[in-house]
């Protein structure tokens, strides 16, 4: 874990924006990216997800659209709307448009239910909360939002800082998944277990949820 100490979101934002932007080989590290969290999706069961569509900086999302799509997943991503975002359904054609974000066309669907989501971000504070780009937009949408799935916070490189930097506003990860190392928020405590990169990794991945008398899976 990151042992500067850092005063403000500002900060450590431009810190992790400029090591994010010096990672090497991002195609190894966007294939790890995508095999953990397939991963994790399955074990979970996870049939209607929130994913995104990644920027240059972010860990690529391509490869987990198609796949959840081939297993028949639902799959939404954000449109964006004002200071906020809505859900709308992954499909083509897509066009580029506010902040270079690719986006398929609107819909006027009713507010879809999901079972993950699937956040990218550009670091995290000790609290386990997001570090974004400070447009506030997934903050706004979750907060919205219900019910709230499990939260999984994602990107190419391990940007992690002790550092309290969050409001309570700030939305938190209940898992932070980077190529070699992931951290899992386990109960009320706020106890976490770091996996790091062993031949065990997927299993303990899998042991992250349990089954529900309904049939779902809860962390």
């Amino acid at each position: 874990m990151q042992k500067i100490k850092f005063e403000s979101k500002s900060e450590f934002r431009s810190y992790a924006r400029e090591k994010l932007c010096s990672v090497h080989n991002p195609y190894k590290r966007d294939k790890l990216v995508e095999k953990h969290i397939l991963e994790l999706l399955k074990h979970a069961h996870a049939r209607s997800i929130l994913l995104y569509v990644s920027l240059p900086i972010e860990a690529n999302t391509k490869g987990i659209i198609a796949t959840c799509r081939r297993r028949k997943c639902k799959v939404y991503v954000p449109f964006m709307e004002g200071v906020s975002f809505k859900m709308v359904k992954w499909r083509l054609p897509s066009s580029k448009k506010t902040f270079n974000i690719e986006e398929p066309k609107n819909s006027f669907a009713v507010k879809p239910k999901i079972d993950f989501a699937v956040v990218p971000v550009i670091g995290v504070d000790g609290a386990l909360k997001r570090i974004g780009f400070g447009k506030g937009m997934y903050d706004r949408f979750f907060a919205s939002l219900e019910p709230k799935p499990p939260i999984l916070f994602v990107q190419r490189e391990f940007c992690m800082t002790q550092s309290l930097l969050s409001e309570a506003h700030d939305i938190a990860a209940d898992i932070y998944l980077t190529p070699y190392k992931t951290i899992i928020k386990r109960g009320t405590n706020g106890l976490r277990v770091i996996s790091g990169r062993r031949s065990c990794a997927s299993k303990r991945r899998c042991r992250i949820f349990h089954r529900e008398k309904d049939g779902s899976c809860k962390l």
